[in-house]
C-alpha cells in the first residue's frame, strides 16, 4: 500500500527535542486537570501516546489562583505533584509532553473576579468588570509564568508552551481593544506586545536550554479595531528574538462574531494566518498550523503546501485516541473521525463541567470505562443502528463479547439525517467507521431485518436503541398532502415554492438549513471566506454534496431564504443546539433571509400555508409545503414486548425517553448499558 502521509511521519526537531512525527496533539482543557490523584488525567494521555500521539499539549495550567479560567483549572506550581504523575504516564508511553501555561485574564469566571491590562470588560460578562493591574502586579504576572515554568520542568515536562492566543490574558496586552493603557505595557503597538516579550524572556530563562518554549500566538484576533496582520507579524519576530522555539497560530477571541471551530466552518480555513507567520519568521523557529482540521490525509496536504512545519489536532483526538496509528497504518475507514459538534466537548468545558465527546463516550472517562477484555464473553443483541445502539456494539465488541447488530432500516438513525444537513456531513463518517470496526472485530450485522423477541431470547441480553420518530402534530389541516415532516423533508427533498416549518428548535433550524444553504463544500467554504473578508480561499474544503454520488440523488441548490420561515409557539430558536453552534447557525439563517416569527399560536394549516396568531395580529405564512418539527417521540414498541417475554434488557437514548433528547446523552447511555449488560449473565 502506498503511503499516503509520507511528510506527516517526518521527524522534526522542536527546540532540543526531536518529534518523532509533526501531528501534535493539541490542548484541551479537561477538567481533569483537578480533583483526584492524577490518574484520571494520566489514563487520559496513556491511552493517546498509545495510539500514536507524539508530542502532547496540556490543557491550560494557571500560573496563580487569580489567573484560572474557572473552578476547574489546575494551578501551577501547586498542582505540579499530581501533574507529574500524567507526566510519567506519557514518557512510560514513549510520548512527549509540553505544559500549556495559562492565565484567563479578564476571562475568567471566579467569584473574587478577573484581571485584565484595563478595566474593559468582554461582551459575555454581564456587567461585571475586571480589575486593571498595576505596574507591579504586571511584573508579579511576569513572575509567576516564569515560576510556573520552572515547576514544569521540575515536574518533568518536556517542554512549555504560552497560551498568548484566543483572547486571553497575553493576546489582551497585546490588543488595541483591551489595552488602553498609557505606560511601559501600553499605549502602542511596541509597548502592547511588551508584555508576551517579557513574558517569554523570563520564562525562557526559567527553564533549562534543552528544554523547548512554545508560544501559542493569535494569527487574527477577528475582532474589529484590534491588532492589525502587521502589528501581529511584528510580535511573532519578536517573540522570536525572546528565544522561543516553535510558534502554534490560533485565531479569534472567544467573544468573537466569525465563527472559528464550528462543523459549518471550511475545513482549513485558519491555514493562511497560520502561513503568514511562517513567512515571516521565515524558517528561524518551526509554526505549527491548527484548527478545523480532523483528518491526516488533509493535514499531509497543509505539509504539501510546503508553508508550515506541523499540524495541532485537538478533539480529533478526543475521538478517536488512536487517530495516529490507524491513520499511519492506513486504516483510515475506522478512524472515529471528530465531526466537530462541540457538545460534549467545547460546550461543557464552557460551563465548567468534565469534557468528553459525543462520538467517544469514553473520552476523559478512561479510568471509569477501561477498554480491556472481559473475562466471560457474553452473547449480547443491539437493536437499532443509530448513534446509540453503534456506540454500544463498539464497545462490547472491543471488549470481546459477541455482538449482533439489529437494524430495521438501514444504518445511521438520526446521524444518517444530519449527515445530509450542510457543514454536517462527516456525521456519516461516525457511522461507516463503526461498521468498519464492528466488521473487523467479527460482530454480526443484521440490516433490514426487523428483531423479534423469539430471535432475542436467544441471548444473554438485548440494548434497545431503537431511537425516535418524529412527533405528529394537532392543528386543522396537519393531515394535507403538502405537510411532511422532517424525515420526509431531509431524505426526499422538497418542492420548489415557499416553505413554513412548525417548530424553531435544533431540528426546525437543521431543516432551514438543509434548505437555503449550499451543500457543496467547496461553494460554502468560498461563501465563507467573503462573507468574513478573509481571503478568495477554499481552505481544504472536498468539492462535491452529500447527496449526489452512489445515492444517485441530484446535489441541492439553495433556495433564497425569503421563501423559507420558522415557526416557533415559545423558547428560543435553536433551543437544543450547543452554546458554542447555536449562535453560529442562526447567524448563516439569518445572513440567508430565513424568517424566523416566535411568540405564535398555530390557528391551522390551509393549502396556501400556516395561519398563525401573534401578537402582531393574525398572518397566513405563505408555504406550498410544511414542515413539521415539532419534536419526537420514542420507538420504543419492541420494549413492552421484551418485558413480557421476560428478556433481559436495558433501553437508552430516545427510546427510553424522547424528550430533550440529544446524542451526547444517548451515546453516554448505550456505553453505560454496554457495561452493565455484561456484568451478569441471565
Amino acid at each position: 500500500m502506498a503511503d499516503e502521509l509520507p511528510l506527516l511521519r517526518t521527524p522534526w526537531q522542536l527546540g532540543g527535542l526531536r518529534i518523532p512525527h509533526r501531528v501534535v496533539m493539541g490542548s484541551m482543557h479537561t477538567g481533569l486537570e483537578v480533583g483526584d490523584d492524577g490518574e484520571g488525567l494520566a489514563a487520559f494521555y496513556r491511552e493517546r501516546v498509545d495510539g500514536g500521539a507524539g508530542l502532547v499539549i496540556t490543557g491550560g495550567l494557571a500560573v496563580s489562583e487569580i489567573g484560572r479560567g474557572g473552578p476547574d483549572y489546575a494551578v501551577l506550581p501547586e498542582a505540579a505533584p499530581r501533574l507529574a504523575v500524567a507526566v510519567r504516564a506519557v514518557h512510560e508511553a514513549g510520548g512527549l509532553i509540553a505544559a500549556q501555561l495559562f492565565h484567563a485574564g479578564r476571562y475568567a469566571v471566579l467569584p473574587e473576579g478577573s484581571v485584565a491590562p484595563s478595566a474593559v470588560p468582554w461582551r459575555a460578562a454581564r456587567g461585571i468588570v475586571p480589575r486593571a493591574l498595576d505596574g507591579h502586579e504586571v511584573l508579579a504576572t511576569i513572575d509567576d509564568f516564569a515560576r510556573a515554568a520552572s515547576a514544569a520542568h521540575s515536574a518533568g515536562f518536556d517542554a512549555v508552551e504560552v497560551m498568548a492566543s484566543e483572547g486571553y490574558l497575553v493576546n489582551q496586552f497585546c490588543s488595541p481593544i483591551t489595552n488602553l493603557r498609557d505606560d511601559e505595557w501600553g499605549g502602542d503597538a511596541a509597548r502592547r506586545r511588551r508584555f508576551a516579550v517579557e513574558l517569554v524572556t523570563a520564562v525562557r530563562g526559567a527553564v533549562p536550554a534543552g528544554m523547548a518554549v512554545l508560544v501559542r500566538m493569535s494569527g487574527n484576533d477577528l475582532m474589529r479595531g484590534s491588532s492589525t496582520p502587521e502589528e501581529i507579524n511584528d510580535i511573532a519576530l519578536a517573540l522570536v528574538d525572546a528565544g522561543v522555539d516553535g510558534i502554534s497560530v490560533g485565531v479569534g477571541w472567544h467573544e468573537s462574531v466569525v465563527p472559528t471551530v464550528q462543523g459549518s466552518v471550511p475545513r482549513g480555513a485558519w491555514l493562511p494566518e497560520a502561513e503568514r507567520i511562517a513567512a515571516v519568521v521565515g524558517g528561524a523557529v518551526p509554526v505549527i498550523a491548527s484548527n478545523r482540521i480532523n483528518d491526516l490525509r488533509d493535514a499531509e496536504r497543509v505539509l504539501e503546501r510546503g508553508t508550515v512545519d506541523a499540524v495541532a489536532l485537538a478533539r480529533p483526538f478526543l475521538a478517536d485516541p488512536t487517530i495516529v496509528a490507524r491513520s499511519f497504518a492506513g486504516d483510515f475507514t475506522r478512524v472515529n473521525s471528530c465531526i466537530a459538534c462541540n457538545q460534549a466537548c467545547i460546550d461543557r468545558s464552557l460551563v465548567f463541567q468534565p469534557v468528553s465527546c459525543l462520538v467517544n463516550p469514553r473520552a476523559g472517562r478512561e479510568t471509569v470505562f477501561p477498554l480491556e477484555l472481559s473475562a466471560t464473553r457474553s452473547r449480547v443483541a443491539v437493536v437499532g443502528a443509530g448513534p446509540a445502539g453503534l456506540a454500544a456494539a463498539v464497545d462490547l465488541a472491543r471488549r470481546g463479547h459477541a455482538v449482533t447488530l439489529f437494524e430495521a432500516g438501514e444504518p445511521g438513525g438520526q446521524f444518517g439525517l444530519a449527515a445530509r444537513i450542510p457543514g454536517k456531513e462527516d456525521y456519516a463518517l461516525t457511522v461507516s467507521s463503526a461498521l468498519a470496526e464492528l466488521d473487523v472485530l467479527g460482530a454480526a450485522l443484521s440490516f433490514g431485518v426487523t428483531a423479534t423477541t423469539a430471535a432475542l431470547a436467544k441471548f444473554d441480553g438485548v440494548i434497545v436503541a431503537t431511537g425516535v420518530r418524529p412527533r405528529t402534530i394537532d392543528i386543522p389541516g396537519f393531515d394535507l398532502p403538502h405537510v411532511i415532516s422532517y424525515e420526509h423533508a431531509i431524505q426526499q427533498g422538497v418542492p420548489d415554492g415557499p416553505v413554513a416549518i412548525i417548530g424553531g428548535g435544533g431540528i426546525g433550524v437543521d431543516v432551514a438549513s438543509f434548505l437555503v444553504e449550499s451543500h457543496d463544500e467547496r461553494s460554502r467554504a468560498l461563501e465563507f471566506s467573503t462573507r468574513f473578508g478573509l481571503g478568495p480561499t477554499d481552505g481544504l474544503a472536498r468539492p462535491g454534496s452529500a447527496l449526489s454520488g452512489s445515492s444517485g440523488r441530484r446535489a441541492i441548490a439553495p433556495r433564497p431564504g425569503s421563501e423559507v420561515t420558522i415557526l416557533r409557539r415559545s423558547g428560543k430558536f435553536g433551543q437544543g443546539v450547543g452554546i458554542s453552534s447555536r449562535w453560529v447557525v442562526l447567524s448563516n439563517l439569518r445572513a440567508a433571509g430565513v424568517r424566523m416569527l416566535g411568540g405564535v399560536q398555530y390557528r391551522a394549516i390551509t393549502p396556501d400555508g400556516v395561519e398563525v396568531e401573534s401578537a402582531e395580529g393574525v398572518e397566513l405564512v405563505p408555504a406550498r409545503t410544511v414542515i413539521v418539527c415539532a419534536g419526537q417521540v420514542e420507538r420504543s414498541g419492541l420494549v413492552d414486548e421484551l418485558d413480557a417475554a421476560g428478556i433481559r434488557h436495558l433501553v437508552v437514548g430516545g427510546a427510553r425517553h424522547a424528550e430533550g433528547v440529544d446524542a451526547v446523552r444517548a451515546t453516554s447511555e448505550a456505553l453505560a448499558a454496554a457495561r452493565e449488560i455484561t456484568t451478569a449473565s441471565r
